[in-house]
């Protein structure tokens, strides 16, 4: 999450650049996006590795859908690096804006694939009451009460 962070940071430091902002932001969002890839390729590292394992089914549909489309976020996100450093304060135009928010619009589908990986939870109507089950703490198993060999009273 922190490489998405940063990346969303620097489409705000560009949107706020355009909007008038001191020309310093624009460096600034340039070197979010440095540090926004430098954790995005230990990120997809770690996806690549946790899904290397996975059974054939939707788990692994689901992550490697999201690998890729994260794989595809860092490529953007690097093609925009390497053509901000032509200017000397290494700012975006008006042009790249666009594909920064396409790019983090990806970033976001992307997360949302990873984000199918994790545990489901039995969730569901219990067959007695027709309620809610919903997982938390156990509590402890009491002892019944006997009758009494006197009868009940």
């Amino acid at each position: 999450m922190f490489p998405l962070g940063l990346l969303a940071n620097a489409v705000i430091f560009d949107v706020a650049t355009m909007l008038g902002a001191p020309r310093m932001i624009a460096t600034l969002a340039f070197w979010n996006i440095i540090a926004g890839l430098a954790g995005g390729v230990l990120a997809i590292s770690v996806a690549v590795i946790d899904i290397t394992p996975a059974r054939p089914g939707r788990a692994a549909r689901a992550g490697t859908i999201g690998v890729l489309l994260d794989l595809c976020v860092l490529i953007v996100f690097a093609v925009i690096a390497l053509i901000r450093l032509r200017s000397p304060d290494r700012g975006t135009d008006a042009g790249l804006l666009p594909v920064e928010v396409l790019g983090l619009a990806a970033a976001g589908i992307g997360t949302w694939f990873a984000g199918r990986l994790g545990p489901r939870r039995p969730v569901g109507r219990t067959a007695t009451d027709g309620g809610v089950r919903v997982p938390g703490p156990r509590r402890p198993v009491t002892a019944q009460r006997r009758p009494s060999a006197r009868g009940v009273r």
